[in-house]
């Protein structure tokens, strides 16, 4: 599976959530139980309606369908073979976001999103989630992105829930390059979010 990276920093290194890789996504988003019908990071990839009829193995077999496109679902990030996180990528036009009334469009240029990263356990305060934004940007923008986005909390710097810090922060996004487009009616965790972006 040796390929160019989309990113690396501190012996980490990013690649595209390939159908090789599949057992890696697995790793990172698949629930314990395989018989679970929860998370794959589908809820904000589908519809509400198709998430909720999706269960158990079907979860699996979307996603990893997913990774068989010429377009990937995500990035992976990796120390040395162990696969440590997860960031998804996606045309904004092909999600849920598309229709949201919470978060708005800032613009009609062809938006990518970054919605959803996670570190493994255990792997955490190593900067692993900004390497995987900075492979997720890298990889919008070899499929063609003029522009990404993100919908991170604004928490100004208090501590977050981590059940619910994939979403990212406001101070995360900035690091890579991307500066405040707009507030927007969405929460979590307590604290607002906003849409944050930056060019390709």
């Amino acid at each position: 599976m040796a390929a160019t990276p989309l990113a690396r920093a501190d012996g980490l290194v990013v690649h595209p959530a390939t159908h090789a890789r599949f057992a890696d996504v697995r790793t990172m988003v698949g629930p314990k139980n395989p018989t679970s019908s929860v998370c794959w990071c589908l809820s904000h990839r589908i519809p509400a309606t198709d998430n909720r009829t999706l269960a158990g193995q079907e979860r699996a077999d979307f996603v990893e369908a997913l990774t068989r496109r010429r377009t990937k679902p995500g990035v992976l990030a990796y120390d040395g073979d162990e696969v440590v996180g997860w960031a998804a990528v996606a045309r904004r036009a092909e999600l849920p976001f598309a229709r949201s009334t919470k978060i708005p469009h800032v613009d009609d240029q062809d938006a990518w999103s970054v919605w959803c990263i996670r570190v493994r356990p255990g792997h955490r305060g190593r900067g692993i989630s900004h390497v995987l934004l900075a492979g997720a940007v890298a990889y919008a923008a070899q499929r063609g992105a003029p522009v990404v986005e993100g919908y991170p909390v604004d928490n100004r710097g208090e501590k977050v829930d981590l059940t619910m810090a994939y979403v990212g922060t406001r101070a995360l996004f900035e690091k890579a390059g991307f500066a405040l487009a707009s507030p927007t009616g969405a929460t979590s965790a307590g604290f607002p979010r906003v849409v944050m972006r930056r060019a390709t």
